[in-house]
């Protein structure tokens, strides 16, 4: 039972050590910013929050015409997510010639990346997977 206490305190520790934080534009770092305008050069932050936790940091950056990303800890971006076609520059051209090959009627919306996988949603709702280097491996359920 002692132990059990034990455990639980320390879970409880951690889970409220999570921490969002609003911060500005100027405030998220260069690698961030400058993804963002290469890739989103018409686009403007609305809003840029740093999330920490006990294990990760990461950051999530709203843009103007509903498009999201999320950037890792090593500022990389892991996720981008939008209700239109994404820009053909963040998604990789294997997966886009995929995309293009078999469902031409098609715009990828989403574009995940997974410590083993990419996911690509596109606008008629199917999802992708894919491996890290854009090899095709099925269709998500």
């Amino acid at each position: 039972m002692k132990k059990l206490m034990i455990f639980l305190a320390m879970m409880m520790f951690l889970v409220s050590c999570d921490k969002e934080t609003i911060i500005s534009s100027g405030d998220l770092p260069d690698e961030i910013n400058d993804y963002i305008s290469t890739h989103f050069p018409s686009h403007t932050i609305l809003q840029s929050i740093e999330d920490k936790d006990a294990f990760t940091k990461t950051y999530d950056v709203q843009l103007d015409g509903n498009v999201s990303l999320e950037f890792n800890r090593k500022k990389e971006i892991i996720e981008v997510e939008s209700e239109t076609e994404l820009p053909s520059s963040v998604i990789p051209a294997k997966i886009s010639h995929y995309v293009t090959e078999n469902y031409p009627s098609n715009v990828i919306t989403d574009w995940e990346l997974d410590d083993n996988n990419q996911h690509v949603e596109l606008d008629n709702g199917v999802e992708l997977k894919f491996t890290t280097d854009g090899d095709f491996l099925s269709i998500d359920d």
